[in-house]
Formats: C-alpha cells, structure tokens, sequence
C-alpha cells in the first residue's frame, strides 16, 4: 500500500470515535485531510467542526459541514488530527504545515484526542523531523540565539512561509527528544515563543497506526 492509502484506511478508522449531535475538532495537513473527506460521509450526524486551520476550514466548507468558531463552543467531543511523530508514550511532534498553535488550541479544549498517521510515525525518540517554534516575528532572532544557547540544536526559519497568526516557524533540527514535555515547557518559557510543536502536556489520548497489516490503535497510559 501507498502512504496515502495507509492515511486513508487509518482516517475511516477514526471515524467510530467521531460522536454523534457534538461539535468535533479538525486538525491540518494530508492526514487531516483525508479523515474531512471521510467525515463528509456522516456529516449530518454532527452539529458541526472547529477547524485548527483556514485551510481546514476551506476544505470543510467545500463538503458542505457546519463550521464553529472555538469562542462560541464550551467544549469538544474529540479532536482528530494527523502527526509528524509520535513516541511511544503518545508524545508528538506536530506542526509541519504550520498550524501547531490553533492545533495546540483545539487539543486543550477538547475531551479526547485522537491522532491519525501511518506508522513509519512511531519512533523511539523523537527529534528526527525538526521540532516547529512558532515566533513574534520581531523576536526570531533572539528566540534563534536563546534556543541554541539553552536547547540546543539548530533553529532554521522557514522560508517563505507565515502562520495564520501572522507569525513566524522556526523548525529546530538535530534534537534528541528524551523528556518532551521539559522540553515543551522550557521553549514555551522563551519571550517571543508564541508555542511549539511538542504535543505532550497534553498528547494523544488514543494513536491510530496505518500499517500494512491493518489499523493499530495504541492507548495512552
């Protein structure tokens, strides 16, 4: 199989974790993308979406579901959204296209987390797919300067490229992921880190795993 069959199979195998008469939430990028086209299937079994992206919220419109705003929902039956990486503790690595902060966002919000991927996904450690550090653009060159001189690794702006917050990606490469969640706390504690991409304060709650041999679902402890 292809790495987007493997998406596609994983993204209809989200689908029994999608909550009938609630508001659900959507993440970005291929994966994600794969599950919206699933979710136009049942679309009229849910009251609606928060998108994590305009982008998202492009395609959602395109099928014809109902989009919320985050201001005007108390609360979020599950978020369903694609990963970079994932650990095996269900930390991950996410903001490749760009949108870890409304990702991060939606993710607070929401009672479970449910995220997709194939499963060349699932890593030992994470580090290999540079970590996103989302910036104040006034700020990119001393947030660059303290996460060398504190985190280490080598932060590189993405070119050509502004978040739907009108920020800037920084993507730190050669990292060595061992404690995610010291990690996330340390970049968020920089001035002028808007977020970053570690998803592990609050991870995935269940990891649905494309595989040749089928969908593997792991359970967060």
């Amino acid at each position: 199989m292809t790495q987007d069959e493997l998406k596609i199979e994983v993204a209809k195998a989200a689908l029994k974790y999608v909550i009938p008469e609630t508001i659900i939430g959507v993440g970005t990028g291929s994966t994600a993308n794969f599950f919206i086209d699933q979710l136009a299937t049942i679309k009229d079994s849910i009251l609606g979406v928060v998108a994590s992206s305009i982008a998202t919220s492009n395609r959602l419109e395109g099928h014809g579901i109902n989009l919320f705003d985050l201001n005007e929902v108390e609360e979020i039956s599950v978020y369903i959204d694609g990963a970079d990486e994932s650990d095996q503790q269900l930390n991950l690595i996410k903001g490749g296209g760009g949108a870890l902060t409304r990702e991060k966002i939606v993710a607070a919000v929401s009672k479970q987390f449910v995220c997709i991927a194939d499963e060349s996904k699932l890593v030992k450690v994470m580090g290999n797919f540079p970590l996103p550090v989302e910036v104040i653009p006034m700020s990119s060159s001393y947030v660059k300067r303290q996460i060398i001189k504190s985190i280490g690794g080598v932060p590189v702006l993405r070119e050509d490229f502004i978040t739907d917050n009108g920020n800037l990606i920084l993507d730190i490469h050669d990292l060595n992921i061992e404690e995610p969640q010291i990690l996330e706390n340390k970049l968020n504690n920089i001035v002028g880190v808007v977020t970053n991409g570690l998803f592990a304060n609050r991870g995935a709650d269940i990891l649905l795993l494309g595989s040749e041999s089928g969908v593997k679902t792991l359970v967060s402890n």
